[in-house]
């Protein structure tokens, strides 16, 4: 990750305006490289600490996939997926663990943003790693240095915001906010 933030300060500098180089997609990549960074390393946190700068990284997250420029690919194929099946369940598991019983809410079926009275059992674990295997193929995307590749690994990773993910941010962030709350049982 760190290789990540090291290409997009140096890109930013070279002040090329290239969709690849703007500052929205530069500062896009960045969050999502962040965010990777902490759902990777969830298991080595404290478990507060953690929520915590979850809880400050996801609306940032958000807002920074929300100025993204919408574009349009430039490659023929969908840009190569990077995120194994064991990277998913690693980032599952570590989250998982680290929540416990916390893991679990309560959360109003979500069906093309049609919200309903059923309600199901979601959890933040599989939340989070839904947004990591998206963010985790854009920011792996950015290490190939190939700008085509690079603008369209952004491109697609900003339409499934669009499609799903984003709702997930929004969903998993209520939820560790009702476990922050004092209230909360």
């Amino acid at each position: 990750m760190q290789i990540i933030l090291y290409l997009c300060t140096i890109f930013y500098k070279i002040g090329m305006k290239n969709f690849v180089y703007q500052d929205s997609t530069i500062a896009f990549v960045t969050a999502a490289a962040q965010t990777c960074l902490l759902i990777e390393k969830a298991s080595e946190h404290d478990r507060n600490e953690w929520m915590e700068q979850v809880r400050r990284l996801l609306p940032v997250l958000y807002l920074r996939a929300r100025l993204v420029t919408k574009e349009e690919p430039v490659m023929d194929e969908e840009p190569q997926r990077f995120v194994t099946e064991t990277d998913y369940n690693m980032a599952l598991v570590g989250i998982r663990e680290l929540l416990g019983q916390d893991d679990a809410y309560l959360d109003v079926f979500v069906e093309q943003g049609i919200y309903t009275d059923e309600v199901q059992t979601a959890y933040i674990s599989e939340g989070l790693a839904d947004i990591y295997q998206e963010l985790k193929d854009m920011a792996a995307a950015f290490q190939t240095g190939e700008e085509a590749i690079m603008h369209d690994a952004v491109v697609v990773c900003r339409e499934a915001f669009e499609a799903h993910w984003g709702r997930k941010v929004l969903a998993v962030l209520r939820a560790l906010h009702e476990i922050s709350d004092s209230t909360y049982q």
